[in-house]
């Protein structure tokens, strides 16, 4: 199955960084899951439901954006040009550090601030923005 990154991306586009959500980020969805698995399967249904959310919420540093998606269903997207960006904030609560999950919030240009919730590894996420403007917008 082809993402949706790699589906909107322009020509001479390509993604230097792809995050995921944190299964860490489902912590209620994964304990109740574990607690009924014995119950008729009940607890499966909800461990599969923390998988799905994880797995439908896409995340990508392009060479000229940001790119964020998530739902099956009903699907969110947002997408932000590296050049109109002005600063990521990263969020990580106690249980964040811990098992490496976080949120991060992007301020645009105008005062717009657009927040990712719950990804795997943000200071990475950060790491790779900042080489990513750094290297500045790619031209074909």
């Amino acid at each position: 199955m082809t993402s949706y990154i790699n589906k909107i991306l322009v020509d001479g586009e390509r993604a230097i960084y792809q995050a995921r959500r944190s299964m860490w980020s489902q912590p209620a969805l994964v304990l109740i899951g574990i607690v009924l698995l014995p119950v008729l399967g009940l607890g499966l249904l909800l461990l599969l439901w923390a998988w799905v959310i994880c797995r439908t919420t896409e995340l990508a540093i392009t060479t000229r954006r940001i790119i964020s998606k998530s739902g099956i269903i009903k699907r969110t997207t947002v997408e932000l040009r590296l050049d109109k960006i002005e600063s990521i904030k990263v969020d990580q609560g106690i249980m964040g550090r811990i098992l490496n999950f976080g949120s991060i919030t992007i301020s645009g240009t105008g005062g717009e601030q657009t927040p990712i919730e719950r990804i795997a590894d943000p200071l990475r996420f950060q790491k790779h923005f900042m080489s990513a403007v750094d290297r500045g917008p790619k031209q074909p």
